[in-house]
């Protein structure tokens, strides 16, 4: 099973991450794939993510951790911003 330690370190070196938050929501999911992990709520800020959509920030995330989609990952909760969207109105203060 992977941890959000591992998932932390796994996207900072892929995506060149400046900041990287992951929570295990997996206690929130029994009866279908819940319990056993497989269930992340992610934020990650990146300077590869300067100038891309969402749509295309998620698809950057999801290569990164192509290995473990559909084995250890069973869904991720994603929040992926740029370095210059870290003080923009609406970003959890904690990113900053």
């Amino acid at each position: 099973m992977l941890t959000p330690d591992y998932l932390r370190q796994h996207l900072i070196e892929k995506l060149q991450a400046l900041h990287v938050q992951v929570e295990d929501e997996s206690h929130l999911h029994i009866g279908h794939g819940g319990g056993t992990g497989g269930h992340y709520r992610v934020q990650v800020v990146s300077p590869l993510f300067v100038g891309k959509t969402t749509l295309q920030r998620h698809r950057l995330v999801y290569a990164a951790l192509a290995e473990h989609m559909g084995q250890s990952i069973h869904a991720l909760a994603l929040q992926t911003y740029s370095p210059g969207e870290v003080s923009a109105p609406g970003i959890p203060e904690q990113i900053g």
